[in-house]
């Protein structure tokens, strides 16, 4: 089908990702959902790949393609049906990698963003907190200078890949009154003395090793501290636009490969002498799902693009993830019904998706968060600008 943002380089490289993730992922998911823990090697297979560092530049061994390649990157991820597979990789791909990018040092770049991109080291961003949630600038970690060194103390909460990470990105606040202008962020090796971790017992994304993570007075030396001290607040926002996009393409990736398995299976499932595409309740309803998941996808590319031509899509990004998500949850919830009793059994992978896909509301910003902030852009004229650089 056309789509004016795919060439045939970018369909090449679907075909190819798809049939990888076949061969090296698909036969080892239902143990990594089973025991929670993902194999290190294939961290390493994606690094070797290049599939981590589609979007970064050459120079710390990425790939700098357009942003539709990671576009396939993650909707093919949510076709094998782990939404803890697919954090797991989205995350090491993106979410502390952008602060090594944007915020770090050479030191940083060369000892860490490189190989992250590899799949030789993995991280973590860790920001938020059991008693803040989406409240990031009433975090409560603190960050005191001691000579050379900082002290750490505190706890983060709901952190992908927050327990068998090398490293962590730490958000930390290094002047408690100044509220979101007293936040700074660090970098920390995992062996650091006072870190500790404990693994979450989700209700989805079960192959992802989800942690709380504790502080107890950890030294890390001064130069680990990225980008200026203070800062932290406007560095983590301006980050947020591309998290909210990559959970909004997860939701209407999810959302249509759902629908892809419920039309296949309506086309052989027989009763009162047809198939159940052939009633009318149904493939009007299903016809109303399709409508919407084309709507969202549609809407999540053009944001796409604007973030490929470096605008920064705040508002569009929040709308994408509030409407894509909600709409992912209620496809899926419609699929699961389409196929009775066997939604419900977890051989069949509605299940899995409608645990997995409950989280998209949540994660990243909450919808209500999404509201408010496209309020405050929209009848208060609040404007969100990136960091300084």
């Amino acid at each position: 089908m056309y789509s004016k943002y795919f060439t045939e380089e970018h369909n090449v490289f679907r075909e190819s990702f798809r049939d990888f993730l076949k061969k090296e992922a698909v036969p080892h998911i239902e143990r990594w959902e089973e025991t929670g823990h993902i194999d290190r090697e294939i961290f390493k297979k994606m690094g070797d790949m290049g599939y981590f560092g589609l979007y970064y530049p050459e120079a710390y061994g990425g790939m700098d393609l357009d942003f539709f390649y990671t576009v396939i990157f993650l909707e093919e991820l949510q076709r094998i049906n782990s939404g803890g597979f697919a954090a797991a990789m989205w995350v090491q791909a993106f979410l502390g990698a952008q602060h090594l990018l944007k915020e770090g040092d050479e030191r940083i770049k060369q000892d860490y963003l490189v190989p992250t991109l590899t799949g030789d080291k993995i991280g973590c961003l860790c920001i938020t907190e059991p008693f803040g949630g989406s409240d990031v600038a009433g975090m409560r970690t603190t960050a005191v200078k001691d000579g050379d060194h900082y002290v750490i103390n505190g706890s983060k909460t709901f952190i992908t890949n927050g327990v068998y990470s090398d490293y962590l990105v730490v958000a930390a606040k290094t002047d408690p009154e100044a509220k979101g202008r007293g936040i700074s962020i660090f970098l920390m090796d995992r062996e650091t003395a006072g870190i500790s971790a404990t693994k979450l017992n989700k209700l989805g994304w079960r192959a992802s090793d989800t942690g709380e993570i504790g502080f107890s007075d950890v030294r890390i030396p001064a130069e680990n501290l990225m980008g200026e001290e203070g800062k932290g607040f406007p560095y983590i926002m301006q980050h947020f636009a591309l998290e909210r996009l990559i959970m909004a393409i997860n939701g209407h990736a999810r959302a249509e490969y759902a629908l892809e398995y419920t039309v296949g299976y309506m086309k052989e499932r027989t009763a009162f002498g047809k198939t159940l595409d052939k009633f009318q309740a149904l493939r009007h309803k299903l016809a109303d799902m399709m409508s919407e998941v084309e709507m969202a996808k549609n809407f999540n590319y053009s944001i796409a693009e604007e973030l490929d031509k470096g605008l920064y899509p705040v508002k569009e990004a929040s709308m994408a993830k509030l409407l894509s998500t909600k709409i992912s949850d209620e496809v899926i919830y419609g699929c699961l019904q389409f196929l009775g009793g066997y939604g419900y059994i977890e051989e069949y992978p509605l299940a899995r998706m409608f645990r997995d896909s409950r989280l998209g509301p949540i994660g990243g910003g909450t919808s209500e968060i999404m509201r408010e902030i496209i309020a405050k852009m929209t009848l208060d004229g609040k404007d969100y600008q990136p960091a300084a650089k």
